[in-house]
């Protein structure tokens, strides 16, 4: 097995490698210099830079064309948010979803919160509760939380200020959308769990169906480094829009 001391000078390299890229260094669809020149050049071991360009390769970043060596894919992937995307984002691959805000508002923490927030029992939390729209029909409700200001001053001020400042006149993003738009440079991490329920009577109201009607319910944890920062319950009905889902290994 190999430990996290012995992976992470292979890991910084993968970083100053894909920095390159995403800089212009390697443009889309250029050729790497050789294994020893690029050794040469990054001031590496060819085996730890052979580690770093197969990770790259596993990312989408570099691909391997047989007689040419390896190049820089004609799009490489987006950094840091690639496998965190607001809601209204995955299901608007179909078409415009739209978001309404149905509660903007501050209050303690719940069992949930407290869960997977950590949040204390005399935090304030920001609570957003929104109406995600497809074509006219419901396609989600979404409820989500944002850590105690304090924990978001310290791991994610851009979050902080955001959220403080408000959407733009006319804009009703979910709270996930405004943390993507506000973590430019900033590494998130995130969980999700998947159930299958029903909707319930006070959800179904809100959504326009019985209240026995079959539902997923998506559960989501956003972290900066190890600290959570968001937390949300997506409640989709049968009939909604499709939703893409990653599945680790």
């Amino acid at each position: 097995m190999v430990s996290v001391e012995q992976r992470r000078p292979v890991v910084v390299l993968y970083e100053r490698i894909a920095d390159a890229i995403h800089a212009g260094t390697y443009p889309p669809g250029s050729t790497l210099p050789s294994e020893p020149r690029l050794a040469a050049e990054l001031g590496v071991s060819r085996p730890a830079l052979r580690e770093a360009l197969l990770l790259l390769q596993e990312d989408g970043l570099v691909t391997v064309r047989r007689g040419v060596g390896r190049t820089v894919s004609d799009r490489p992937p987006r950094r840091g948010f690639e496998h965190v995307r607001p809601l209204e984002e995955l299901l608007g691959t179909a078409g415009p979803v739209r978001v309404r805000a149905l509660l903007r508002a501050v209050e303690e923490p719940t069992d949930f919160t407290t869960q997977h927030l950590l949040a204390p029992a005399r935090a304030r939390l920001r609570f957003w509760e929104s109406l995600l729209t497809a074509d006219g029909h419901a396609a989600a409700l979404s409820q989500e939380w944002a850590a105690d200001e304090e924990v978001l001053a310290t791991a994610h001020p851009a979050f902080a200020e955001a959220l403080a400042a408000g959407p733009a006149p006319g804009a009703a993003p979910s709270m996930l959308a405004v943390l993507a738009a506000a973590s430019r440079g900033v590494q998130l991490t995130a969980h999700s769990g998947i159930t299958a329920t029903l909707v319930g009577q006070r959800r179904g109201e809100q959504l326009g169906r019985p209240a026995d009607t079959p539902a997923v319910l998506v559960t989501q944890v956003v972290r900066v480094g190890g600290t959570p920062v968001l937390a949300a319950k997506h409640m989709l009905p049968t009939g909604a829009a499709p939703l893409p889902v990653l599945q680790s290994n």
